[in-house]
């Protein structure tokens, strides 16, 4: 009997709107991966979106009624998968799908039970602290001075020491220079 391959490791980075998630997600991403490791993201967007134009022909197949739509390239492909009404996949079934990789890092999913960083900023949408009703926060990472002092804090624009702190949180290896 073959013992199950573990998954990838995971780790989160919440907070509301423009809060810098996605800024502190793409420097993370560039950082992690120029030390070596495969990184994927999952981001989690509370309203429609789509990442089809209008008129195209993947945009024409959705429209027509496909499940799903693949779009292959020499450089990329993409799945989109058109729900129709059924509920939104959950986070194991989203984990699942993805590729083999080192690391996923997610934007979002806020309530899910994953060690995650809570990003504040000044000019987020909300103020109010994530941290002291969500156990997973294991570290907050701020563009201003932070009150709550139980838990690690970073500077939001501190990549490098938050990438080591995700390293030794999720047990990454560090790669080979």
């Amino acid at each position: 009997m073959t013992e199950p391959t573990p998954g990838p490791k995971v780790f989160g980075i919440a907070g509301w709107k423009n809060s810098g998630k996605t800024g502190l997600a793409v420097r993370l991403v560039t950082e992690l991966t120029r030390r070596g490791y495969r990184v994927s993201t999952v981001k989690h967007a509370h309203h429609d979106f789509d990442i089809d134009k209008v008129g195209a022909d993947s945009f024409r197949h959705r429209e027509a009624g496909a499940h799903e739509v693949t779009i292959v390239s020499g450089t990329r492909y993409a799945i989109m998968h058109e729900l129709r009404g059924a509920p939104e996949p959950t986070f194991p079934e989203i984990l699942a799908r993805l590729a083999p990789c080192d690391l996923v890092l997610i934007e979002g999913y806020k309530r899910e039970p994953i060690p995650k960083i809570e990003a504040r900023r000044l000019e987020s949408k909300n103020r109010e602290p994530l941290a002291p009703t969500d156990p997973h926060i294991v570290a907050i990472a701020a563009d201003h001075p932070v009150e709550d002092r139980d838990l690690i804090l970073f500077d939001l624009d501190d990549t490098l020491a938050i990438a080591d702190f995700i390293e030794h949180t999720t047990g990454l290896a560090k790669q080979p220079a």
